[in-house]
């Protein structure tokens, strides 16, 4: 397996279970405010909590901070930007095809980052997330701010990334279109913990 998640929980964090193959994405919902944000988080070693937590084979703890975050990367809903301009946002350029498939003007790396709309920032920090090359792409809301459009194409290159990486994505959305297209497991998220769905 790719990504074993055995009884988390935490503050905020209900208990939850479940298993990625490369290549699998695990659609969650649930209501506002249930904990689904925070579990990311508690995936990414961000936040304390329980359980256990493995990316093939190796314990998040086991692992140093640092490394396990190249690996296994959160999108949050609103990301950082610390720096300047773009660039300075980036360990590495993303490949044209990236920028175009995101319909990104290759202009933007020298842009600063007070000049960059919402979508835009969206959109960058997803492509930031894939230059790392994670093997688990945890993803909250990516496609929220997006036009239908935009989001389609967001949507399909994390697809694909996660199909020819074989990684895997544990991807928070309240876009019934958007998880109807995922075909893989569906975590509902209740008060009192996670609810596991097969195929949706």
């Amino acid at each position: 397996m790719l990504f074993e998640v055995k009884d988390l929980q935490g503050q905020n964090v209900p208990p939850v279970s479940f298993v990625l193959k490369g290549g699998e994405v695990l659609t969650v919902q649930g209501e506002s405010g249930v904990g689904k944000s925070q579990m990311l988080r508690a995936l990414a070693d961000l936040s304390p909590h329980e359980g256990e937590v493995r990316l093939e084979g190796d314990e998040q703890q086991a692992m140093p901070a640092t490394e396990w975050r190249r690996r296994v990367v959160l999108v949050p809903a609103e990301s950082g930007w610390w720096a300047d301009t773009v660039a300075d946002h980036f360990a590495e350029r993303p490949p044209e095809e990236w920028w175009g498939r995101l319909r990104l003007k290759p202009a933007l790396w020298d842009a600063p980052v007070e000049r960059l709309s919402s979508g835009e920032r969206q959109r960058l920090a997803v492509l930031r997330a894939l230059v790392l090359e994670p093997r688990v792409l945890l993803l909250d809301e990516p496609t929220a701010n997006l036009d239908r459009s935009n989001a389609r194409a967001m949507a399909d290159l994390l697809l694909d990334y996660v199909d020819e990486h074989g990684a895997a994505a544990v991807w928070v959305s309240h876009n019934p279109d958007e998880i109807a297209a995922h075909d893989g497991q569906r975590l509902e998220m209740t008060r009192e913990g996670g609810v596991l769905h097969g195929s949706v």
